[in-house]
């Protein structure tokens, strides 16, 4: 503790402060370091997939390209926003939460967050980067695995101030990686190819919106806890800049590396998306820079990580259980990499990752749309009250927790379009029937609807919740 106060930006010291407000004597960092923090994490293997996912989908390349953009898009102008909270009220993401949410109601995001980022998240990435170790080593998936947890779990560990130097030199290396990897893919023939349509079909509404809606899970998963990195910078810090950095540092990386992975699979096939290894397949057109590229993959994906497990740490910690112990942050870093470390051991054993990760992705995407529609109301309708002083007293309000529920059940239950289950009132807007019954082409607009459904319920809930106020 003597060398945080001594050197409040010490990379070596483990962090202590956990969820309590960052004192002024220890706010310390630069608005353009966010841009590094969130462009290292998304240069890895799982963003390739992403886009991969177009051509997997039935998209052509030009269809792909466009639901990519528009995902992120709306992911990274939401990203920019929630990101500039953080030096204001020197708070993470979920304890700010608590303004919408109220004392109790923020268990339910905060309690999604810490499973979703510190456990799920943790094992799709720890998943991408033990197969690349292993295709790059030959070690074996156990070794890699081991190895893969240690070094995302340790650099989580010590907390912020590592964090931050590691996503910032990691992110020099990995993109000198990509920019050759990008040139490299845009040598091959046929990256442009426009498979041609079946007679008579019309715009494929369904691959359409599940590619803009995995985009937008993927990127718009990190809003959940933007100011967790934003918190201890000084609280006069230029919120535009900081703004543009992290939206920007999100969005373009997402948007780039994702454009590379449809058009690397435009050439490799949707056969390729859903196969048992799509990272070595996608490794394989790179010739002798494949080596080089798994490298990469790897140390992109523990940056990612590093981040998950961080901010799933801090998200169990904001709903306010007392543990009792100084270094709880740390502890609970541990015991997040050893639940998602069984879970990724399990996936690693699974040749089914690519499926499972386009659930997953839309998942997040199906809880996280309306919880930013909530916070995001909340933060406009307080009109500039303080934030951080009604986060650390918060009031037991319902309106946020019930416009959230709500909203989350009623689009998941009426626009969902998955294999298992898919919405009547998606049916309704658009689909088509085969002759063995079969519907298919059912688009999935749940995180749209969730985010506007959410936005309205709450300012209507807030008017008759006294607390909300």
């Amino acid at each position: 503790m003597a060398n945080n106060k001594s050197n409040p930006a010490s990379a070596g010291a483990i962090e202590t402060n956990d969820v309590a407000q960052i004192p002024a004597g220890e706010r310390h960092g630069k608005p353009w370091h966010l841009f590094t923090v969130w462009s290292s994490p998304n240069l890895e293997f799982a963003t390739v997939f992403v886009g991969a996912l177009a051509i997997g989908f039935g998209l052509n390349i030009w269809q792909g390209l466009l639901a990519i953009v528009v995902g992120n898009a709306l992911a990274g102008l939401t990203h920019g926003i929630l990101s500039t909270w953080g030096p204001e009220a020197g708070l993470p993401q979920m304890v700010l939460g608590r303004n919408a949410f109220g004392k109790f109601g923020n268990l339910i995001p905060s309690g999604l967050s810490t499973l979703v980022a510190g456990i799920g998240w943790f094992a799709v990435n720890t998943v991408s980067g033990t197969f690349a170790l292993d295709a790059l080593t030959g070690m074996g998936k156990l070794p890699a695995l081991l190895i893969v947890i240690l070094l995302q779990v340790g650099i989580a560990f010590v907390g912020h101030n590592l964090i931050q130097k590691w996503e910032r030199y990691a992110s020099y290396f990995l993109a000198a990686v990509w920019l050759v990897v990008i040139v490299m893919v845009l040598g091959h023939d046929g990256i442009f190819n426009v498979a041609e349509a079946t007679p008579g079909a019309g715009f494929p509404w369904a691959g359409f919106t599940l590619t803009a809606g995995a985009a937008y899970g993927y990127t718009a998963g990190w809003t959940a806890f933007a100011s967790d990195y934003t918190r201890y910078l000084p609280a006069n810090t230029d919120k535009t800049r900081l703004g543009l950095a992290a939206g920007l540092g999100n969005f373009l990386s997402t948007t780039l590396i994702m454009s590379i992975g449809a058009l690397a699979f435009n050439v490799l096939g949707a056969g390729s998306v859903f196969g048992a290894n799509p990272t070595a397949d996608f490794t394989k057109t790179l010739g002798g820079f494949g080596a080089l590229t798994l490298l990469a993959i790897v140390i992109g994906s523990i940056s990612a990580n590093i981040l998950n497990v961080y901010s799933g740490a801090m998200s169990f910690l904001a709903m306010g259980f007392k543990l009792g112990f100084k270094s709880r942050r740390a502890i609970m870093v541990a015991l997040a990499g050893l639940v998602g470390g069984v879970i990724s051991y399990i996936g690693v054993l699974n040749n089914d990752v690519a499926h499972q990760l386009d659930g997953f992705l839309l998942v997040v995407s199906y809880w996280v749309a309306p919880w930013i529609a909530v916070v995001l109301t909340e933060r406009i309708l307080s009109k500039g009250k303080n934030a951080g002083a009604r986060a650390l007293a918060p009031k037991n309000s319902w309106a946020g927790a019930a416009a959230f529920v709500i909203a989350t059940a009623f689009s998941i239950w009426g626009f969902c379009s998955q294999v298992m289950y898919t919405g009547p009132l998606a049916i309704a807007i658009h689909s088509v029937t085969l002759d063995d019954g079969r519907i298919v082409d059912v688009p999935d607009i749940t995180a749209l609807v969730g985010f506007v459904l959410a936005a309205v319920l709450f300012a209507v809930f807030r008017g008759a919740d006294k607390n909300s106020k």
